[in-house]
């Protein structure tokens, strides 16, 4: 298994608290639902999640770069995840929960 596939199990695990959870492959990674709702990005080891407005400045005080996985792809509205809230599994689930809106 490929080490992306393993941090993608990692990932769901650590969410699946949240209803409606599922997995997609895109991106050459995978893209995460919650219910009809496109919230997540989980591509070369990294995890990326939907901002929004209200969210976006929990991402710049941690200067989250964007979802840029090519020169002509990139996704401004998708951050990476930092490191301390990825090692949190209670605020990282804090966090998918205000992406997943």
């Amino acid at each position: 298994m490929p080490a992306t596939d393993s941090f993608h199990d990692f990932i769901l695990e650590q969410l699946a608290y949240l209803d409606g959870l599922r997995s997609k492959r895109m991106f050459g990674g995978f893209g995460l639902y919650c219910g009809d709702n496109f919230f997540c990005i989980v591509h070369d080891g990294r995890l990326y999640f939907k901002t929004n407005p209200d969210i976006l400045p929990e991402y710049l005080r941690y200067h989250a770069p964007v979802f840029a996985p090519s020169e002509k792809q990139i996704l401004k509205n998708y951050r990476e995840v930092p490191a301390d809230i990825l090692e949190d599994s209670e605020l990282l689930l804090l966090w998918a929960r205000k992406a997943a809106r």
